[in-house]
């Protein structure tokens, strides 16, 4: 059967349809990781060892994965996680993508380095977004920018501190996306001219395509070497907890603090006044050679100790996946890569049908577990196998 005969169902369906819909360079931005690709392929394999209990004869007629994060309920202990360029996956993607997760009833996160503005998003869907941020050199774009989503009506900031530095991104040398000289040039110019619908949909009818958040800042994206100049010149290898520490004074709503990996940066957040922290290597796309993200989860959330809300990025692919993480001391996840998939694949539906999906099979798997509420779901039910330290 060919993929276009396909009905999507999983996260790798989507990821199929958005291979064949997108121009390489962005699909593989999506779809790659730094260096060999080894930590991007562990947070999926780490999380695919762990082995489920299943327990019978249990009443469990009343199963719900209803729950709240950052003090919002949700249907599901999910938000959709910050991804760059999204509005060039679909025609304004991050907007398209911030009303699927409204109708699904789960948070979406808008990045900093989206195509859409924090205000278009938050326009797009009844809830506020979330709102991603990455310290910048020039302090004047981060408070502006702040300023921006609290006025968009933003009540949680997701901080990002794992990019003092870019990673290194292979596939975005090998596929032109980055420079390549004209090679790279008529590699790309191939890449569009073979995705037709994609040109039509998002190349003409999804204009502008510059940085909504910094928009007079930085060139769009059709100059993809003058962005990453940019960012390469912005992104601060000096910021330090006390960066933070300002952040936290200027911003008055929630915050969480994305990109923690170990007990003592998880209570250095706590200290910077984090109200929770986001396990996470980034999926994978800065160094190559750490650890997976979940079996780092349980030593984070011990360390945290319920004294803030602990969240695992990376590598979720599944609504068994979310199960896992909520028993090993997750209040809830962020997934990248499979609403990225979705939303190339088939728009705001594919979106709002993924995340369904997602919904029913941690329903399900609690079932079979005999667990009816997420509060029940322990360490003590999964055979972790030497993956968790």
């Amino acid at each position: 059967m060919g993929t276009w005969n396909v009905i999507p169902v999983t996260t790798a369906d989507y990821r199929r349809l958005a291979e064949k819909r997108l121009p390489r360079f962005l699909f593989d931005y999506i779809d790659g990781g730094s260096g060999d690709e080894i930590s991007m392929g562990r947070n999926v394999s780490d999380l695919r060892e762990i082995r489920l209990e299943q327990r019978v004869m249990r009443d469990v007629a009343e199963v719900t994965t209803r729950s709240t994060l950052m003090g919002e309920p949700v249907a599901m202990p999910l938000a959709l996680a910050p991804v760059g360029l999204a509005g060039m996956y679909r025609r304004r993607g991050e907007a398209q993508a911030a009303r699927g997760a409204n109708r699904a009833g789960v948070p979406f996160a808008t990045s900093t380095v989206g195509i859409c503005p924090v205000d278009e998003v938050a326009g797009a869907a009844a809830t506020p977004p979330w709102f991603q941020l990455y310290m910048l050199r020039d302090r004047g774009i981060v408070h502006a920018m702040l300023d921006r989503a609290s006025q968009a009506g933003c009540t949680t900031l997701v901080f990002t501190v794992d990019l003092p530095v870019t990673g290194k991104r292979y596939r975005d040398d090998r596929n032109g996306m980055l420079g390549g000289g004209l090679r790279g040039k008529l590699a790309k110019a191939w890449q569009l001219a073979s995705r037709p619908r994609w040109l039509w949909d998002v190349g003409i009818h999804g204009k502008p395509h510059d940085f909504g958040n910094l928009r007079g800042v930085v060139s769009g994206v059709n100059d993809l070497n003058a962005f990453k100049t940019f960012i390469d010149s912005q992104f601060d290898p000096s910021v330090t907890w006390s960066d933070i520490e300002q952040v936290r004074k200027r911003w008055k709503g929630k915050l969480l603090v994305k990109g923690v990996m170990c007990a003592e940066d998880a209570i250095s957040a706590l200290n910077s006044g984090a109200d929770g922290v986001v396990v996470s290597n980034h999926g994978g796309r800065q160094i190559d050679g750490v650890a997976s993200t979940i079996s780092k989860l349980p030593v984070v959330a011990e360390a945290v100790d319920r004294r803030a809300e602990v969240y695992l990025d990376s590598g979720i692919r599944s609504g068994t996946d979310v199960v896992k993480a909520v028993a090993l001391g997750a209040n809830g996840v962020l997934i990248g890569r499979p609403w990225a998939y979705a939303l190339a694949a088939r728009g705001e539906q594919g979106v709002v049908d993924l995340l369904e999906v997602l919904r029913l099979e941690m329903a399900n798997t609690m079932a079979l577990m005999g667990v009816n509420r997420l509060q029940d779901l322990k360490p003590g039910m999964l055979e972790t196998r030497g993956v968790c330290t």
